[in-house]
């Protein structure tokens, strides 16, 4: 997918009080940085921002980082920030391979995988967010008893997800290949922007919850 470039994103993105800035990035530091210690929740591939903003509106007393590298994209989840500012959410604009450069061991209590970029070709393959080499990443981030949630409608993306999963060791709470045909899996579901445009085509979507 092709993304426009926004002519002063980066500039208003590097102004931002909502974007915690590489300078700034130091494990271990969160609950410092939001100035309590509740749990810390984190989308990675947030887009616009939609899921996780709702996300952080309705559950005020948990915290929530949203990881966007492409600033075009990052700004929409700025501006809304700025329109209606929450305290309970920051961003970061990065590569998702830097993940442990900004949160400690065992830090995360949650991490949300939400259509992410398919990388079709097979030598991109490590470059899938659900990969066994991203799991390992989200192995030294999350909490013993935190949990992946990750949803698609990509059904090459989601079974290639499922076989990392296993050979990675990871176990699964539940995998639903029509997370909108559950009704109990679909209880509290907040939609992305593709989770809406997608199921709204017919599209099934696919979603697991896992852990180590």
């Amino acid at each position: 997918m092709r993304l426009r470039n926004i002519s002063g994103s980066r500039e208003v993105i590097a102004d931002s009080g909502f974007v915690v800035h590489e300078e700034d990035w130091r494990p271990g530091s969160w609950h410092e940085i939001f100035g309590n210690d509740n749990p810390i929740q984190a989308e990675i591939g947030m887009g616009k921002g939609k899921f996780l903003y709702t996300m952080a509106k309705l559950h005020p007393m948990i915290n929530y980082v949203g990881i966007e590298k492409y600033s075009s994209v990052l700004l929409r989840a700025v501006q809304k920030l700025e329109e209606e500012p929450l305290p309970n959410l920051k961003l970061l604009r990065m590569e998702a391979e830097e993940i442990t450069r900004v949160f400690g061991a065992r830090e995360v209590d949650r991490i949300y995988l939400n259509f992410s970029d398919p990388w079709p070709k097979d030598r991109h393959a490590k470059r899938r967010l659900p990969s066994r080499e991203f799991l390992a990443r989200y192995d030294v981030i999350l909490k013993k008893d935190g949990r992946l949630e990750f949803k698609t409608d990509n059904r090459e993306l989601f079974e290639f997800a499922l076989g990392e999963m296993e050979a990675a060791g990871w176990k699964a709470d539940y995998v639903t290949f029509d997370l909108h045909g559950d009704e109990k899996l679909m209880e509290g579901n907040v939609m992305t922007e593709y989770e809406e445009k997608f199921s709204a085509l017919g599209n099934p979507i696919y979603k697991y919850q896992i852990y180590r």
